[in-house]
């Protein structure tokens, strides 16, 4: 009798890059399949979930976000992102580290808990991408990348600026890039938010190409004022998905309408291929609230593009 196909690549596959066929609606649902593992031996990435959403201002449930992009990422596993020449993940040795380990009935230590594991993987080797969780958990993320990098550019997509003034120590999804820019994680003047569509009269010296900005003036200005903003400076990715509209993300704790779509978003960050990307986040992902998993599914294959990015920083080709 012939022997089965190999499945459950998330635990049986032995090599770290290049894809394998495995049925989307079957088998153990690690990010595009790769392998479940915290031995980080000759690993470029990491990709780790982070399930906390105390910090929500408004619906919660992006706790099960890092569940929900998983298990949608499986559509995506079997071939490079179209768009791109580079196949991440077989340019890229590229693991799933499972969540980040916190207790959630001390939320006043989650932050330093976040920080402290987060920097743990980074100093072992692999650059690190985060499937959120809320937009709070950029802080923490942000501060063990700084420990390792030094201080950064940001490049935040975003419906919200998340810079309102608010006072040390409280949690906020809203927040917290207020807090980076006030303790010199990121250099405001150096780093851009893009999508914005919300009021906030203090922009704390970032530049913002609004969501209007993006529709009006389209992919191509947006990129050359990202470029000409972040030059060659090492970058710090997040991307809240309700920088989409509600009608390509529903599934979202505070959605905005007039956004950008899935195809805008992807599309600049195509043609941002070459920015120094050293860290990357995905967050706000509720899928309580979505329709159809297509807020997960856009999630997964944002984040997909986010190691497209990855890989060509580290020399290979578009």
């Amino acid at each position: 009798m012939k022997n089965p196909p190999e499945n459950d690549y998330a635990f049986t596959r032995t090599d770290l890059k290049g894809s394998t066929p495995e049925s989307t609606y079957a088998g153990a649902t690690s990010f595009l399949r790769r392998r479940y593992t915290r031995d980080y031996t000759n690993v470029d990435v990491a990709v780790m979930g982070v399930p906390f959403d105390t910090a929500t201002t408004n619906r919660p449930g992006t706790r099960f976000g890092p569940r929900a992009i998983r298990a949608e990422s499986t559509q995506l596993a079997w071939e490079r992102p179209y768009g791109w020449n580079v196949d991440p993940v077989a340019a890229l040795a590229v693991v799933d580290c499972g969540d980040c380990p916190f207790d959630f009935g001390r939320p006043e230590r989650v932050p330093g808990e976040i920080e402290a594991y987060a920097l743990s993987i980074l100093e072992a080797g692999p650059a690190l991408l985060s499937l959120g969780g809320d937009h709070f958990v950029s802080y923490p993320l942000l501060k063990a990348h700084v420990a390792k990098h030094g201080p950064l550019s940001l490049l935040h997509f975003d419906a919200h600026s998340d810079t309102w003034e608010d006072e040390d120590g409280r949690i906020d999804h809203g927040t917290m890039f207020f807090h980076a820019a006030r303790e010199g994680l990121v250099d405001p003047a150096r780093s851009v938010q893009v999508g914005i569509r919300t009021f906030n009269a203090n922009t704390r010296g970032f530049r913002i190409l609004d969501a209007p900005f993006v529709h009006s003036q389209g992919e191509g200005a947006t990129v050359d004022a990202v470029r000409e903003t972040i030059g060659d400076r090492p970058v710090y990715l997040s991307f809240d998905i309700d920088c989409l509209d509600p009608c390509f993300a529903p599934g979202t704790g505070t959605p905005v309408v007039g956004g950008l779509s899935t195809a805008q978003a992807r599309a600049i960050l195509r043609a941002l291929a070459g920015l120094n990307v050293v860290g990357a986040d995905l967050v706000e992902v509720a899928p309580s609230y979505d329709v159809g998993g297509i807020t997960a599914l856009a999630g997964a294959s944002l984040a997909l593009d986010f190691l497209a990015l990855m890989a060509v920083a580290r020399g290979h080709e578009p």
